[in-house]
């Protein structure tokens, strides 16, 4: 079976991206070790816009140590995306502790948010809607372990196929 043999990285590549994720304390954050490569459609904003922008010309098997301060991964932490909600919005039987994830419904728009338990007070609980990595310098180490042309039906849906046809 002949590959189609792509040079290095540039937009509307299907890219494989094997990827350690850690913070400036050197704790893992996420990693694909043990688990398949990340697929993503390059310069399609899947991925964060300071990794994109860095894999640019990157070729098969290449690797890659890269540093992205927070303005280019998931913002500076925005203290407006902080919110005090009464005890009471929260199921009574519900144990909360600081730093649990909840996913709270937008009553407005009815996006699902996600959201952080910052700090558990007497009057309610204050809530972190920020990014939980907003504000953190990320430090990847990637390797590109595959690379193709997306099919004019990725592009168009905007996002890879698996094999089956189904959404990853």
């Amino acid at each position: 079976m002949s590959e189609n043999k792509i040079g290095t990285l540039t937009d509307n590549h299907v890219v494989s991206l094997d990827y350690t994720l850690r913070l400036n304390n050197g704790q893992v954050v996420d990693s694909s070790e043990g688990r398949e490569p990340l697929e993503f459609i390059q310069g399609q904003g899947q991925i964060i816009p300071g990794l994109e922008k860095e894999l640019y010309g990157m070729a098969i098997n290449d690797e890659k140590k890269v540093i992205i301060p927070p303005g280019d991964a998931y913002g500076e932490l925005e203290p407006d995306n902080f919110e005090w909600v009464e005890r009471d919005a929260f199921p009574a039987d519900m144990e909360l502790t600081e730093g649990m994830g909840l996913r709270m419904r937008d009553s407005n728009t009815d996006q699902v948010m996600e959201a952080y338990v910052a700090e558990i007070g007497p009057e309610g609980v204050k809530l972190d809607f920020n990014h939980p990595l907003a504000g953190e310098t990320l430090h990847f180490e990637v390797k590109i372990t595959g690379l193709r042309d997306a099919t004019s039906e990725e592009l168009a849906h905007g996002h890879v196929h698996g094999p089956d046809g189904h959404h990853h």
